[in-house]
């Protein structure tokens, strides 16, 4: 597939609810950062409803082909020398991303998110994938989703940097692991503590020592008071002042690969009015990358 538009920035649509269920963050890619040209939407496969029993999680063969099939056009916008915007979704679409960085050599992942998604199956009440794709990047679970292409992990626990979280509670009262000693964790208190700036700038300075990392987003991170359009809401979060001064510092970096964005659900914005201040905030962290004020709607090809 060839991909159209010019070098700079490359949105791609990961509309993919596998790893959650179709509750309606697949029309997250509808909602935000209209008239910004997208070059290729990837589709899903048919979601299950049905928990696997051999991994214990739902659609594990679904998430694994489509994290291939996204690897695949990620990986074909990094070879073009652009910089991919990938907009799920929910967070099951990091797999993808980060195995079309793994098959290129060694990256970090810059994990901004209100949940640390650590849970193995086991302890996840509904097998959902979106609730541990962080352990799953880093190696752990089961193999068919842990060990994509044979390339597992797709990111090791010293790469990572885990931003802005709030669950530590409630992830240990339902059984999940804690984060491993080697992953750095900056939970939302230490965040606040440090100020988000000085906090972004340093994890992005522990990123920048290898090949390049990737931003994750989660909209969770955001306070529940000014994100209420999520399916698992906890109080508490980032300001979107907080959030836009850390993606402006992680997103201007020159080790910066790319973006996702996950788990917005358009459905809980009946008047659309946080999806506008979410698209403002990317459109003014995205311009560090270059993109303009307004670009030109452009052809939608799908794979």
């Amino acid at each position: 597939m060839t991909l159209p538009g010019e070098r700079g920035l490359a949105v791609v649509e990961a509309p993919s609810v596998l790893g959650l269920r179709p509750s309606g963050v697949q029309e997250l890619p509808d909602a935000v950062l209209g008239g910004v040209t997208r070059v290729a939407r990837v589709e899903p496969p048919v979601y299950d409803p049905v928990r696997d029993a051999g991994t214990g999680v739902l659609n594990p063969g679904g998430i694994a082909r489509y994290s291939v099939r996204l690897a695949d056009t990620v990986g074909e916008v990094l070879g073009s020398g652009r910089f991919p915007v990938v907009l799920g979704g929910d967070c099951s679409i990091l797999l993808g991303n980060l195995l079309a960085l793994r098959r290129r050599g060694r990256y970090g992942l810059l994990f901004l998110d209100g949940h640390t998604d650590f849970y193995q199956p086991s302890a996840e009440p509904t097998g959902e994938v979106a609730s541990m794709e962080l352990a799953l990047a880093t190696g752990r679970g089961p193999r068919q989703l842990a060990d994509l292409e044979g390339r597992g992990p797709l990111v090791r626990d010293e790469d990572v940097v885990a931003f802005g979280f709030r669950d530590a509670d409630e992830s240990a009262a339902a059984g999940s692991r804690p984060l491993p000693p080697r992953l750095y964790a900056l939970d939302l208190d230490d965040v606040r503590a440090a100020g988000a700036g000085e906090a972004a700038r340093g994890a992005v300075a522990r990123l920048a020592e290898g090949d390049g990392f990737w931003v994750h987003l989660d909209v969770d991170v955001l306070d529940d008071a000014v994100m209420p359009a999520v399916d698992y809401r906890q109080p508490g979060g980032l300001s979107w002042a907080e959030l836009e001064d850390v993606l402006r510092t992680a997103l201007a970096h020159e080790r910066a690969v790319g973006f996702d964005v996950t788990i917005f659900n358009p459905r809980l914005d009946p008047d659309g009015t946080i999806a506008a201040r979410l698209t403002d905030c990317l459109r003014r962290a995205l311009r560090t990358r270059g993109l303009p004020d307004r670009s030109p709607a452009g052809e939608v090809p799908s794979r």
